[in-house]
């Protein structure tokens, strides 16, 4: 399969010819020569395009060209450009020296969105911005990954914030052909096309290539002639629609996917499904592995194995269900294909409790490495699905975390990075997870990083008011309301951002629950505080739009213009403007609801300090001394919540944050140094090399090392472990227990002796007697569990039981020496559960008989 540049013939003189090879790979958006290029070509179009290579190229003039192949200056940018693009391409990566043995297996990574960069408008927000990051760091270490998504036509959406403060949606058509995307052909340069089976019909679906520097993208796109008007609307727009377009799309997303990676001739080892939007590859690949003759059971095990689910959602609702009939009416064409396993693919997904095909347990039934994306992330998905996993004790549940991080050659700005390179050690971008290196920040004088800060403030305060301008004239504002935005905010002035999608849970409007005391803060003539404030709400989430439409209201009383700002039309050029422009990054969402959240991880390594409720990567990454953290009884209704974080948020500004920032006049030492030891401590950890560097060693390799086994001599492995699993679920019934024993009179005259020692004091021996039926004893592991306080938090301790005796009929007897405190089942309990030296996890079977 090749890709065609339909561009290849734009008309570029010899000299500067490869622009159009830089503009069609998203290289450029994380280097800043290339950006800075692009611009020389003409500095005003850059901006209107939203610095979008491909339009500025086609809308430029011959006569433009013409000029610059012969401007020595630009011609000297744009060879040392093309020279850094190549080095990039051809230098040996992380990857090839860590495993040089897997360079020919591709990792594919599924979303629903990704957000590489504002030409590319195919996002929403969090979701997607860190599939992007993930992409392009995947690119730096030179991991084989390739990505799998849907282009949407109408993207998300443009907001529009009217004279009332309600949000409007203006919805845009793109032109595939003015985006830095490529159509990918077959071998006879046809446009390269692939089918699924959507209810009673087939739908075509064209692929597009984006380029992330090594790497690529593939995008999926129904609008495409010979598909139904309805069918080529599916890939209209990200998160449209009802749930019949929902469905619809994420089977385009998973079982196209899938199909796509075929028809590009990728050969892909390891399945990365980000959120469980694509969790509908089980399906399709499960189908592959039929058509091929493997049973259902060892077809299953095959997809497990090289299945990694990554969940982002800790709310139930935020996962999406069908009912059991629109999955059967959808899927109708496998699900009648193989009419003999329909019960084995909707089980797969069914939510029994609620009786809905859950996305979520689709995605963990079929996945055997899944994770949550921050520490406290992975425990509250443990206990939302311990039910799933059979109620077993909440840490024991198998699903752990990768903590999220952000890609710092996109967000850290170019100030920074030349400020960074003069001090800080080496090839200091390519080696960011380094602790060590980082210390030589401080090195750097408090002076050149303030100095560096103000200029970024300054260009933040900029943009601001040109948005503000924008948004005024198109709403009819009288002339001089519009004159006098030229004097709305001030670099010398405490600046304090919120930005981020406008969701209820992440209470955007906490800080205006006391306008008064809000006044004497802002208004302060030697301390004053200014707050920024950016986002979308989705289309459908009135209350959201409402927390809009009241941060706007306060924005306009006298007391506040021009010093609280309600910007509009949130995406990533605004958001890096924000991230290295304002002072400290406010953060005050319900706990625990934030799942991660990069955008405080984008401030800090440009050295703005969080101010941030104990959440998501925030509660790893606090130590005391490099933010601050919102107070406030997590155990507590919400009402108390969100009363104790106010009061937090209002006493540590009056209290800590505003007379640090003020406290030593125009160069503010004692901030500066918090500065640093936010970056410090925060920097080498939070980013996506050290993210993807996790990813890679935790769960790529693992998986495709076990996957590789399981698929040698002729699927011999996966068939023994399959065939074992199904052996262990139909006969566990017949696992029971038939007596414990922990008095003395059960003790045996062997322990006796050595509890009269005065080392054994306090202990005391269980005996635990089980029937096994025709399960082989050894198959299992009988475990006495108990709970100790650590802290403020309770941990099970584990002591395995050792067979003593073997009696008849597969009775066995098994014996362990516990705390003599533990009085008979009622601080402690015995379990047994199936082991096996091919299981992933320990509860891999979350089979468990209790006392």
């Amino acid at each position: 399969m090749n890709t065609k540049n339909p561009y290849s013939t734009i008309g570029l003189p010899l000299e500067i010819e490869r622009l159009s090879e830089l503009a069609y790979n998203l290289w450029f958006s994380w280097n800043d020569a290339a950006k800075a290029l692009f611009s020389l070509i003409d500095p005003k179009r850059w901006e209107q395009t939203l610095h979008n290579p491909v339009r500025l190229l086609l809308e430029t003039d011959s006569e433009v060209w013409n000029t610059l192949s012969k401007d020595r200056p630009f011609l000297e940018q744009y060879e040392r450009v093309c020279e850094q693009f190549d080095t990039y391409l051809s230098e040996t990566t992380w990857f090839q020296k860590s495993y040089p043995e897997h360079l020919q297996h591709r990792i594919a990574y599924f979303s629903a969105e990704f957000g590489f960069h504002e030409s590319l408008q195919i996002y929403s927000g969090g979701l997607g911005i860190l599939a992007g990051d993930h992409c392009k760091s995947s690119s730096d270490l030179g991991i084989p990954l390739v990505g799998i998504g849907l282009l949407y036509k109408r993207g998300y959406f443009l907001q529009k914030i009217n004279q009332d403060g309600q949000q409007q949606a203006e919805q845009i058509v793109y032109d595939f052909n003015h985006l830095p995307i490529l159509p990918v052909s077959n071998n006879n340069g046809e446009q390269l096309l692939i089918t699924v089976s959507i209810a009673d019909r087939t739908v075509h679906l064209r692929i597009w290539q984006v380029r992330i520097g090594r790497n690529s993208v593939y995008l999926l796109d129904s609008d495409v002639e010979g598909n139904s008007p309805w069918d080529r609307e599916l890939t209209a727009q990200l998160y449209g629609g009802d749930q019949d377009i929902r469905i619809a799309q994420e089977l385009l997303l998973g079982m196209g996917g899938v199909k796509a990676l075929r028809a590009l001739e990728l050969p892909t080892a390891v399945y990365h499904i980000n959120e469980g939007h694509a969790a509908f590859q089980a399906f399709e690949r499960i189908r592959e592995q039929l058509d091929n003759g493997i049973p259902f059971h060892i077809a299953l095990e095959v997809i497990r194995s090289s299945s990694i689910f990554t969940t982002h959602t800790p709310v139930p609702a935020g996962h999406d269900a069908f009912t059991q009939s629109m999955v059967e009416y959808y899927c109708s064409s496998l699900l009648n294909r193989w009419n003999d396993h329909r019960h084995e693919f909707l089980q797969l997904g069914m939510d029994e409790a609620k009786q809905l095909f859950n996305m979520t347990h689709l995605a963990l039934n079929t996945a055997a490495l899944r994770n949550g994306v921050s520490k406290l992330h992975g425990e509250v998905s443990r206990d939302m699905f311990r039910s799933f996993h059979n109620n077993i004790g909440v840490q024991e549940v198998p699903i752990h975390h990768i903590t999220n991080g952000v890609h710092m050659p996109t967000w850290l700005a170019p100030e920074l990075k030349e400020l960074y390179s003069r001090f800080l050690p080496g090839r200091w971008l390519e080696d960011q997870t380094s602790g060590n290196l980082w210390k030589s920040l401080e090195l750097i004088p408090a002076e050149s990083l303030w100095e560096t800060h103000v200029v970024l403030k300054e260009r933040m305060i900029r943009f601001a008011r040109s948005n503000l301008r924008e948004q005024f004239t198109r709403n009819g504002q009288p002339a001089e309301i519009i004159e006098g935005v030229h004097s709305y905010l001030s670099a010398r002035a405490l600046t304090i951002g919120f930005a981020r999608r406008f969701a209820t849970y992440k209470r955007a409007n906490l800080i205006f629950s006391d306008l008064d005391r809000l006044d004497r803060l802002v208004n302060d003539p030697e301390r004053p505080v200014q707050f920024l404030f950016a986002g979308k709400a989705h289309p459908a989430d009135q209350p959201g739009q409402d927390m809009i439409r009241d941060i706007y209201r306060v924005s306009q009383m006298n007391r506040f213009r021009g010093k609280i700002i309600l910007l509009e039309n949130y995406d990533m050029n605004m958001a890096r403007h924000l991230v290295q422009g304002v002072d400290v990054w406010l953060n005050n969402p319900r706990r625990p609801y934030e799942a991660s959240g990069t955008s405080g991880q984008k401030a800090a390594m440009n050295g703005v300090i969080n101010f941030s409720i104990l959440d998501g990567w925030w509660e790893e990454g606090y130590n005391g001394t490099n933010g601050w953290s919102i107070e406030g009884n997590n155990e507590a209704d919400w009402h108390t919540q969100e009363l104790e974080n106010t009061e937090s948020i209002y006493r540590q500004l009056e209290q800590e944050i505003v007379p640090l920032y003020y406290n030593e006049g125009k160069l503010p030492t004692k901030w500066v140094d918090r500065m640093k030891q936010s970056i410090q401590s925060l920097a080498p950890v939070y980013n996506t090399d050290r993210m993807v560097m996790d990813y890679t060693n935790k769960a790529y390799m693992p998986s495709l090392k076990r996957t590789l086994q399981f698929l040698d001599n002729d699927y011999d492995l996966v068939t023994k472990v399959a065939d074992y699993k199904r052996f262990i679920i139909s006969n566990w019934h017949h696992v029971r227990f038939i007596e414990i024993r922990d008095d003395v009179n059960g003790q045996s005259a062997e322990f006796a002796a050595k509890a009269s020692n005065d080392k054994t004091q306090g202990l005391k021996e269980v005996t635990a007697t089980l029937s096994f039926g025709p399960i082989w004893y050894k198959d299992t592991v009988v475990e006495i569990v108990y709970y100790e306080q650590r802290g403020e938090d309770w941990y099970p301790v584990v002591i395995q039981m050792e067979p003593s005796r073997e009696l008849d009929n597969r009775v066995v007897q098994f014996k362990a020496v516990i705390a003599s405190h533990l009085q008979h089942l009622t601080h402690y309990t015995i379990r047994i559960r199936p082991i096996s030296p091919s299981f992933v996890s320990s509860f891999e079977l979350p089979l468990v008989t209790t006392t």
